[in-house]
């Protein structure tokens, strides 16, 4: 396995990103039966998203590599092959763990030259996916953007979040804070053999109704929309219902996207399960990643119609992760916090 000189996602990231030295460990219990953690000590934690990329963020904390959701369209497989490892079921079993990451950022918070910029968690892989319940990374990052009133973002598929319902709460009285959970549908039977490792939407769903009910306001990120499978005005109006009925603030629909890497493990998956849409989806993206412009505008403009219908509507840039910190938070000697901007 490659660890020595990784660079990570961003091309100008510091060499040797990682040690030479990993443990690697399994858990014979069944929620991580199959699955190999390699313990690793980065030696960086805040990477800057290269200036191509259509993120709206400037920088992101990832404390895993590789994901048990096991989405068979997850852009980040990629990512896998920088170690040497399999982008298909390597991806989805085999995870790195950077068990020094709340220290990293906490060092790199109180660094002079860090300016307090928006940090973006869970844009590559969960951070809030099983591996989580065992490491608990993300408490002790959470309290360090909490002490250094660092605004950031959060996006999941996890129920776990909920755990660190306080530490989100405390954050937000001192920083923007913005959570968002992904739903892209609702369907069952699709959900059962495209996100395998996921929590179900209703469960993702709720939540959303729990973080925003203890003064969270948390958004839906409707992604992806899957052509063919989940694209129907039916299939539209059920989920664009069911992310109103949960109390979301906002909704707003990404078509799926088949990055190298992705694309071959989703076209494997879609001849298995759907032979007869392989051609289609070859017409759909022959042009590259990216489903072509008339079709993202078409389910852009029926999302926020269904939207404005059930009373939620389009968010502008940010505005659905935001958290306005209450007028009577007591002061504290901290960094003073940006402005928030997201999806």
């Amino acid at each position: 396995m490659r660890w020595d000189g990784l660079s990570d996602e961003a091309a100008d990231a510091p060499p040797g990103l990682f040690g030479t030295e990993a443990v690697t460990r399994t858990f014979d219990t069944p929620e991580f039966r199959g699955i190999t953690f390699h313990e690793i000590r980065a030696r960086s934690i805040v990477n800057r998203v290269p200036g191509a990329s259509r993120m709206p963020f400037e920088w992101t904390v990832n404390p895993y590599r590789g994901c048990t959701h096991a989405c068979v369209y997850c852009f980040a497989r990629k990512t896998h092959s920088y170690l040497d490892l399999d982008t298909g079921i390597g991806f989805d079993s085999q995870i790195v763990v950077k068990v020094n990451a709340p220290e990293l950022l906490r060092a790199h918070l109180g660094s002079r030259r860090w300016r307090g910029d928006h940090i973006a968690m869970g844009t590559n892989v969960d951070c809030y996916q099983r591996a989580e319940g065992r490491y608990r990374l993300m408490p002790g990052i959470l309290a360090a953007l909490r002490d250094y009133a660092n605004p950031f973002s959060v996006l999941t598929k996890g129920t776990l979040i909920l755990r660190d319902l306080e530490l989100l709460r405390q954050a937000a009285e001192v920083t923007d804070v913005g959570v968002s959970v992904s739903v892209g549908f609702t369907d069952h039977d699709l959900w059962r053999t495209v996100e395998p490792g996921t929590p179900s939407p209703e469960r993702r769903l709720e939540v959303c109704r729990t973080l925003t009910e203890h003064g969270i306001p948390c958004g839906v990120l409707m992604a992806p929309v899957i052509p063919y499978l989940g694209d129907t005005p039916a299939q539209l109006r059920t989920t664009v219902r069911a992310v109103a009925a949960a109390g979301a603030t906002s909704v707003t629909p990404l078509v799926l996207h088949l990055r190298p890497g992705a694309r071959e493990w989703f076209m494997r998956w879609l001849a298995h399960h759907h032979p007869h849409l392989v051609r289609r989806y070859e017409v759909l993206y022959a042009d590259g990643a990216y489903a072509p412009k008339w079709y993202q505008r078409r389910i852009t403009r029926q999302v926020h119609e269904l939207a404005a219908e059930y009373g939620i509507g389009p968010s502008a840039p940010g505005e659905h992760r935001r958290v306005t910190p209450p007028p009577a938070a007591p002061e504290r000697d901290l960094p003073e916090a940006t402005q928030l901007t997201l999806l």
